[in-house]
C-alpha cells in the first residue's frame, strides 16, 4: 500500500516503543505540522482581527436577549465574520488533507491492532445470520499452519470456530460454506515488535458470499493505549479506546498548547 511504502521508513521506529507513547508522539508531530503550516499560510493580523470581533460580537448577543430584532442583526454579522474566518482557515486545511490521511492509513493498517505470533494459538471466527444451520468447512490450509481441532464446523448460535498455530508467514485460507468458496489473508510474525497483522475483521461482502455468513474475525487482540493509564484506563467508554480515539485525545491537547505557544489565532 501507499501509506506503508511512504511512511514505513520514518514511523517504523515507533513500533517498537508503547503503543501510547507513540501515538502522543505522533499526535504532537501532525499537530504541529498543521499549526506550522496554518501560521504561514494565513495572515495572523486578520486572522486575530477576525477572531476578536467573532468574540464582542458573541458578547454584544448575550446583551441583546430581550431585544431579539437587534439580536438577530448582530448575529448575522456573526455568521459573516466567523464565515470569513473559516475561508481563510480553509487553504492550510487543503495542505494538510493529503498527508493526514496517509498517516490515518498507515495507523490504521499498524497500531489498530497486536500481531498473531508464532506458535501462538489464535481462534478465527465465522458469523452467520440468524438462524443459519448446517456446516462450514476449511478446504486448504496452507503449510505452516496447524488445525487444533476438525476442519469442519458446525455452526451453532451463529457461529463457526477453529482453533490453529503456525509458523511465521503470509497464508491464504480457503473456506467452503453452502456450495460457496471464499478466501482470506492470515499474517504470523516471528515476535510481537514486528507490529504487522492481515485485517482482523471480513464482512461477507469483502469475501465475495452472497448469503448466511455475515463476517469472518480473526482473534488479534485490539490496541487499546488508554487502558494503561490508571483510572483512565478503567472508564469503559474511554479505556476502550482504539488508536483514532487515543489520536483524537491528544491532537486536541496538543492543537490547543501549540497555538497558545506559537500565538497562532
Amino acid at each position: 500500500m501507499v501509506f506503508q511504502t511512504l511512511l514505513n521508513p520514518v514511523f517504523s521506529p515507533l513500533l517498537k516503543i508503547n503503543p501510547l507513547l507513540a501515538i502522543m508522539l505522533i499526535a504532537f508531530l501532525i499537530s504541529l505540522m498543521i499549526v506550522l503550516i496554518y501560521k504561514k499560510l494565513t495572515d495572523q493580523n486578520l486572522m486575530k482581527q477576525l477572531k476578536a470581533e467573532i468574540k464582542e460580537l458573541q458578547a454584544e448577543m448575550k446583551s441583546l436577549k430581550d431585544k431579539p430584532q437587534k439580536m438577530m442583526e448582530v448575529q448575522k454579522k456573526a455568521m459573516e465574520t466567523n464565515m470569513k474566518y473559516m475561508m481563510h482557515s480553509f487553504k492550510p486545511t487543503l495542505f494538510t488533507f493529503i498527508p493526514i490521511i496517509l498517516i490515518f492509513g498507515w495507523l490504521n493498517a499498524n497500531m489498530g491492532y497486536y500481531p498473531i505470533v508464532q506458535n501462538t494459538q489464535f481462534t478465527i471466527t465465522a458469523t452467520f445470520e440468524d438462524g443459519t444451520t448446517g456446516t462450514i468447512d476449511i478446504v486448504d490450509l496452507p503449510a505452516g499452519l496447524t488445525l487444533l481441532g476438525d476442519s469442519q464446523q458446525q455452526i451453532l448460535a451463529n457461529k463457526a470456530e477453529w482453533v490453529m498455530k503456525g509458523d511465521a508467514g503470509t497464508y491464504t485460507i480457503e473456506y467452503q460454506y453452502n456450495g460457496q468458496k471464499f478466501q482470506h489473508s492470515l499474517i504470523i510474525t516471528k515476535d510481537a515488535a514486528e507490529r504487522t497483522y492481515a485485517k482482523p475483521l471480513l464482512t461477507a461482502k469483502e469475501l465475495g458470499v452472497s448469503s448466511g455468513l455475515k463476517q469472518i474475525t480473526i482473534s488479534n487482540k485490539k490496541v487499546q493505549p488508554l487502558k494503561t493509564i490508571p483510572l483512565i484506563g478503567s472508564i469503559p467508554w474511554i479505556g476502550g479506546f482504539g488508536w483514532l480515539g487515543t489520536y483524537i485525545i491528544f491532537s486536541l491537547i496538543f492543537s490547543i498548547l501549540l497555538r497558545k505557544v506559537l500565538k497562532v489565532y
